[in-house]
């Protein structure tokens, strides 16, 4: 133990190691998960004198919040309309209740400012909270650095405690028991849905391939379609087959609407599964595949940036700009969404579509712009980050309460205007994906892992103190708001039932939840809710730490 207390390098990548271990650990359908695993062992270390310098925590912090916000920005913004803010109505109740019960157990129960915020942080499973918390109380007036350690060990080990109860809770009442409340087997209602919308096969894993996949290509010989022109062909298919190639004797023909097929000709014809065999029925027999007929596709990822885009269907944009192409997968916030028609784009959705290149080309072009694995640009990054930590810089008297939105809520802010600005303007501000998501998930998990630390030595007189309390008022501040949430989505905003399921996991910013959701289901049908509900929540939530903060001011407890 002593080699991790002189070695603050080995103590935090231990603590990470040992972390995820330990959140690989599964009860029935629910895992810990790495970060509540790496805030576990980090208290256990902290307890034994291990910590690291909190400057660390405060840059991870600041990393994580910003590669936040910049991820869900584009959808953010997207979402400020009549759909994302009918759902935005669970997100609002949801953010008004936690600070509402969270009040009433500081008051009810002489709770300090950190306990009461790490219930809140804990609770509603959003670890952002814990830093804009600790950030906010780190500010307030006439408090002692002493006291500044104390509350911001107690946030950390309220939020451990809390998350754990709270975590059960969203992912048993999502995934298991609102589906017999509403008496609907989830996997047959997301079905229906899912047939009415026209999708593809949802049941696949992530390692999976269809066996017989929906878009295919075929040769076929003609012997009883001639005369047709190729444009003939793909309207009697509504749109849903193109010809790629045209072999006549020994020629390959030029690929052209006006021309017309004669017999003995060989087609190329590819599209959905179902239409290409239909469109074989009219033209005559298959055939083993023909030399220089076979057409390479291309594919590529678009990212919508077009507002005159933005809000259609996928069917709509089939009939208006995809001549000749197919979509293949749609990704919002990281998380797929159904190929269906009925699927409605946003700004910033990365739309994988297949077909001739020009083709391909020609629709980026309509949409927005194709998605390249640019460096990331840190001049951007650094700048954005900049401008989040004087914005939280900046304090608000509100009555007797002082308000500030500190480093984490400035960060999510800048991270938001930065990620929708690239998405408007993709030549500039270049923050990868895969780089956005591993700034994120590593920021967090060391913001996590020193927090935990710095909490340990405070963990055990807290835990005594309140040995009931915690499970109770997480178990409380989940139940409370996600059945206010069922209320409300049925009885008011009229969403359908598996949608509102991925809603209200979302509305708690709970991947667990809408992971277990999503597997009950074997569709992907309940992301529709979830990702406007999680891109909404997601700024909203870590907000409502320094505004717990700044209505309880310094309270000690009792």
């Amino acid at each position: 133990m002593s080699l991790l207390r002189e070695n603050a390098v080995l103590a935090l990548f231990t603590c990470l190691a040992l972390g995820y271990i330990v959140g690989k650990l599964r009860v029935g359908p629910i895992t810990l998960g790495g970060i509540c695993g790496t805030l576990i062992v980090s208290m256990l270390l902290g307890a034994q004198k291990v910590s690291v310098n909190s400057d660390v925590k405060n840059v991870a912090f600041a990393l994580f919040i910003f590669s936040l916000g910049y991820m869900a920005g584009p959808q953010f913004f997207a979402n400020l309309n009549a759909k994302g803010l009918r759902f935005g109505v669970l997100c609002l109740m949801e953010a008004v209740v936690v600070i509402g019960l969270a009040i009433a157990f500081a008051t009810g129960f002489n709770l300090d400012t950190g306990t009461a915020s790490g219930i809140l942080a804990g609770s509603a499973t959003e670890s952002a909270v814990v830093g804009t918390a600790q950030d906010a109380i780190a500010k307030l007036p006439g408090i002692t650095s002493q006291q500044v350690t104390e509350l911001q060990g107690h946030v950390a080990t309220a939020y451990s405690v809390c998350y754990l109860f709270g975590l059960i809770s969203i992912v048993m009442l999502t995934s298991q028991i609102f589906p017999l409340i509403m008496r609907i087997k989830l996997a047959d209602a997301s079905r229906e849905i899912w047939e009415r919308m026209r999708g593809d096969d949802p049941s696949l894993e992530a390692d999976e391939q269809a066996a017989l996949p929906s878009l295919v290509g075929r040769t076929y010989f003609v012997s009883q379609g001639e005369g047709s022109t190729l444009r003939q062909l793909e309207d009697a298919a509504d749109r849903q087959v193109t010809v790629e190639g045209v072999v006549r004797g020994t020629r390959v023909m030029k690929v052209a609407p006006d021309l017309r097929l004669q017999r003995g000709d060989r087609v190329l014809v590819v599209g959905r599964r179902a239409a290409v065999m239909d469109t074989g029925h009219e033209l005559g027999p298959e055939t083993p595949g023909v030399p220089g007929l076979d057409s390479p596709l291309a594919v590529k990822q678009v990212v919508v940036t077009q507002k005159a885009v933005s809000g259609k269907t996928l069917g709509a944009l089939k009939a208006d700009v995809a001549d000749g192409v197919f979509f293949t997968d749609v990704e919002r916030v990281d998380h797929h969404l159904p190929v269906s028609a009925e699927t409605e784009l946003h700004t910033g959705d990365s739309v994988t579509v297949v077909g001739a290149r020009s083709r391909v080309e020609a629709f980026a072009a309509k949409v927005g712009a194709t998605v390249r694995q640019d460096a990331a640009d840190y001049i951007y990054i650094s700048i954005g980050i900049c401008l989040g930590v004087l914005l939280g810089m900046v304090n608000v008297k509100l009555g007797s309460a002082n308000l500030t939105l500190g480093t984490g809520g400035g960060c999510l802010i800048s991270g938001l205007i930065f990620g929708w600005l690239r998405a408007q303007r993709p030549t500039f501000g270049a923050y990868p994906p895969v780089a956005a998501q591993t700034a994120k998930d590593l920021g967090l998990s060391v913001f996590i892992a020193v927090t935990g630390m710095a909490a340990g030595p405070d963990a055990g007189p807290l835990l005594k103190q309140y040995p009931l309390l915690l499970p109770l008022a997480g178990i409380t501040m989940v139940v409370v708001p996600a059945f206010l949430g069922l209320f409300i989505g049925r009885r008011f905003l009229k969403i359908e039932k598996p949608i509102l399921i991925g809603a209200i996991a979302g509305q708690q910013c709970s991947t667990p939840a809408i992971t277990a959701v999503t597997n009950v289901a074997q569709s992907s049908v309940p992301m529709l809710g979830y990702t406007i509900t999680y891109t909404l929540s997601n700024f909203l939530l870590p907000l409502t730490g320094p505004l717990l903060v700044g209505m309880l001011g310094l309270r000690m407890g009792g």
